[in-house]
C-alpha cells in the first residue's frame, strides 16, 4: 500500500509540472503576439521586451465612384498593405474609407467623422473632396496626403509645388492639355469645330479648359463650349453639341463627364464623334481615347507618402507634391470602329507624337 501511494504522489507531482510548464510556454506566446496601436517597449530592468507592431488609422475620402478614382483608392490601399509589411506596421483604412458621392454635404460630415475618429492622416481623392477635407481639419493638426489634384496651387491646396507650406502636400494629375489637343489634330488634321463638355462646379476643369480654347484659337479652330452638374445635363450637353456639328469633343479630368460616360458614349458612337478625355477611364467607359497618367502609379506614389509622414516623419509642408507624367493613349477599339476611324493609322499619327496606344473595350470599370 505504501508503494502504491508513493507512486501515485509521483505521478501527481509530475502531472503538476507538465502543467506549469505548459502554461508558461502559453504566456510566453501571448506576449509575443501583436499589439496593434503600441510601439517598442522596454523594461525598469533595461530588458528589451518584444516588439509590438504600430497601427496607423489612414482615413481615405473618395469624392466620387467612377472608373479613375476607383482605380486609384484600390491602388493605394493596396500598395499601403506591401508598405506595411515592408516596414512592419499596419495601415488601417478599412474602418475609415468614405465615398463623398459627388455631395458637398456627405464630404463635410465625412470631415467631422475622421476627426472624431482620430485618424493619422486624411488621404482624400480628387480636388472637392481634398478641399472639404482641409476645411475639415484647419483647427486640428491632421495631415492630408492628397491623390488626384490637377492644379494643387490654383485650388488654394498648396503655395508652392517645391514647397507646400501647409499641412497638405500628395500627388498631381495635371492634364497636357497641349498634347491632347495634337492628338486631336493628329487623327483628324481637318477639324473645323471642337466641342468642349464639363462641369463649371469643378475647378480643376477651368485651367485646361482655358488652355484649349487658347489652343484651338491660335489654330483658327471654332469651339463649341457646353456643361453640367450632373448626368442628365451632361447627356443634354451633348445632345447640343452634336446638334452643333462639332468634329470632337474634348473632356479634361472632369469627374462629372467622367460618371456620365457609360450614359453618353453610344450618343456619340452614333453621332460619329470622337471623344477625347484626360484620363484613361474614359476611353474604358466608352469614349474613343483617353489621355492622362496612370492611375495605377499615382496610387502607388500617394502611398509612399503617406508612408513617409506616418514611418519617417516626412514634413508635409516641406515634401514637395508630385506631379505624375503620361506616355500612353487609350482607345476604344469598339468605338474606334463604329465611328470609322482605323486603328493602325491612329498608332502610326500618334507616334509621331512620341505616344504609344493602348486599346481597351467598353466596361465599366478596371
Amino acid at each position: 500500500m505504501k508503494k502504491t501511494n508513493t507512486m501515485k504522489k509521483l505521478m501527481t507531482l509530475a502531472l503538476s509540472l507538465a502543467m506549469t510548464l505548459s502554461l508558461a510556454a502559453c504566456g510566453g506566446g501571448d506576449m509575443g503576439k501583436p499589439n496593434p496601436g503600441s510601439g517598442t517597449q522596454g523594461s525598469g530592468s533595461g530588458a528589451q521586451q518584444p516588439v509590438h507592431e504600430k497601427t496607423y488609422k489612414v482615413g481615405i475620402v473618395k469624392f466620387m465612384d467612377h472608373a479613375s478614382l476607383d482605380q486609384i483608392e484600390s491602388s493605394l490601399q493596396a500598395e499601403l498593405d506591401v508598405l506595411g509589411k515592408e516596414l512592419g506596421v499596419t495601415f488601417h483604412y478599412a474602418d475609415y474609407s468614405a465615398n463623398g458621392q459627388g455631395d458637398g454635404t456627405i464630404l463635410q460630415q465625412i470631415g467631422a467623422q475622421m476627426i472624431a475618429n482620430d485618424v493619422d492622416v486624411i488621404v482624400p481623392i480628387a480636388t472637392p473632396a481634398v478641399q472639404s477635407m482641409l476645411a475639415a481639419v484647419e483647427d486640428t493638426d491632421i495631415p492630408i496626403i492628397f491623390s488626384a489634384v490637377s492644379d494643387p496651387i490654383k485650388d488654394g491646396i498648396v503655395a508652392d509645388l517645391n514647397a507646400p507650406g501647409g499641412k497638405a502636400t500628395g500627388t498631381s494629375d495635371a492634364l497636357n492639355t497641349e498634347m491632347v489637343m495634337e492628338l486631336m489634330l493628329a487623327a483628324n488634321p481637318d477639324i473645323q469645330k471642337v466641342g468642349l463638355l464639363y462641369s463649371k462646379s469643378e475647378s480643376s476643369s477651368a485651367k485646361p479648359v482655358e488652355e484649349a480654347k487658347a489652343y484651338l484659337a491660335a489654330k483658327g479652330i471654332a469651339v463649341e463650349e457646353k456643361t453640367g452638374t450632373n448626368t442628365n445635363e451632361i447627356s443634354s450637353a451633348v445632345d447640343a453639341l452634336v446638334a452643333a456639328k462639332v468634329d470632337a469633343i474634348f473632356t479634361p479630368t472632369d469627374n462629372t463627364v467622367q460618371s456620365a460616360e457609360l450614359a453618353i458614349f453610344e450618343k456619340l458612337q452614333d453621332a460619329k464623334v470622337p471623344h477625347y478625355g484626360g484620363a484613361d477611364s474614359f476611353a474604358l467607359n466608352g469614349a474613343f481615347c483617353g489621355y492622362g497618367v496612370d492611375y495605377v502609379q499615382l496610387g502607388q506614389a500617394t502611398a509612399k507618402m503617406v508612408a513617409d509622414l506616418l514611418v519617417n516623419g516626412a514634413d508635409p509642408a516641406a515634401t514637395p507634391v508630385q506631379i505624375m507624367t503620361a506616355e500612353n493613349a487609350v482607345i476604344n477599339t469598339e468605338t474606334c470602329a463604329a465611328i470609322g476611324m482605323d486603328l493602325d493609322q491612329l498608332k502610326s499619327a500618334f507616334s509621331t507624337l512620341g505616344i504609344n496606344v493602348i486599346e481597351t473595350t467598353t466596361k465599366q470599370g478596371f
